[in-house]
């Protein structure tokens, strides 16, 4: 699958591939093209040797206000059931292409995130965001459900039961400091400081065990509806396969030579420079 999206801004370099949503004058609210491509950018990168970890982030004030009211709810209020049905599939294969691939994502939240905004943040693996940076799941606000693209199921499991049923019923903005409180947020920082802390975190990820990465990201996801004895279970198997992978060898070699361990060189040219 190529990637070359037209709807928002794509550039990979150093194991990194960072998407920059960028339509400042619109909040950078999605189209329905830009919800394809997202889409589409997620599913390729999985098979992206050079990628290592993905990070979404806006331009301007805004991180992303969701659907844009022209483009998409204005259309969708004169479309037909089958056509509505379409495009909420459409919506929610996008946070399942996120949580699919087995790569980390860090979401840069730089300024509001509300909507669908808000739940692409909540999908990432880590999130770090400026001061002005709150955010809505403000769906009930517009009269319908909080439960949307995947809310339900990814809020209550980072924030707990109780305060996600609060955000996804009321709607209502939450700071940055207040969701850094909750650990909606791993970081929050001055605005002038996202783009440092921005990088700090892309890059220690990408310079981490890209397979440890992986299966932990598949195991999250998969634990989520195991028991203990089968969650256990599955942890044994797997890491027991784990240390098969070059990368727990490396890590030995690197405890024993009294060096940082280097996992970039068991994903060839996952830290070179790359063309999108």
């Amino acid at each position: 699958m190529t990637l070359a999206p037209q709807s928002f801004e794509l550039s990979i370099s150093r194991g990194v591939a960072a998407i920059t949503l960028n339509r400042p004058e619109r909040l950078n609210a999605l189209t329905f093209d830009s919800y394809r491509e997202l889409t589409d950018t997620f599913l390729a990168l999985a098979d992206r040797d050079s990628v290592r970890v993905a990070v979404i982030t806006g331009t301007g004030r805004a991180f992303c206000t969701g659907g844009d009211v022209r483009d998409i709810i204005g259309r969708l209020l004169e479309a037909t059931d089958a056509e509505v049905n379409a495009f909420t599939r459409l919506t929610c294969k996008l946070i399942e292409s996120m949580r699919a691939l087995e790569k980390p994502i860090l979401a840069s939240v730089n300024g509001t995130a509300c909507g669908a905004g808000a739940v692409i943040a909540a999908a990432a693996d880590v999130r770090v965001a400026s001061e002005s940076a709150r955010i809505a799941f403000l769906f009930t606000k517009v009269g319908l459900s909080g439960a949307d693209m995947g809310a339900a199921w990814l809020l209550p499991r980072i924030v707990g039961f109780g305060l996600a049923t609060e955000m996804l019923m009321t709607g209502e903005f939450v700071t940055a400091r207040r969701a850094f409180e909750i650990g909606l947020y791993n970081e929050v920082v001055p605005e002038a400081q996202l783009a440092e802390r921005t990088s700090f975190w892309a890059n220690r990820l990408a310079s981490g065990p890209s397979h440890g990465l992986a299966i932990t990201k598949r195991m999250l996801n998969a634990e989520a509806s195991m028991t203990l004895a089968e969650a256990l279970q599955a942890e044994a198997w797997i890491q027991a396969e784990c240390m098969k992978h070059p990368d727990y060898h490396e890590a030995h070699a690197a405890f024993v030579e009294k060096r940082p361990p280097d996992f970039g060189k068991n994903a060839p040219g996952a830290l070179r420079e790359s063309p999108a």
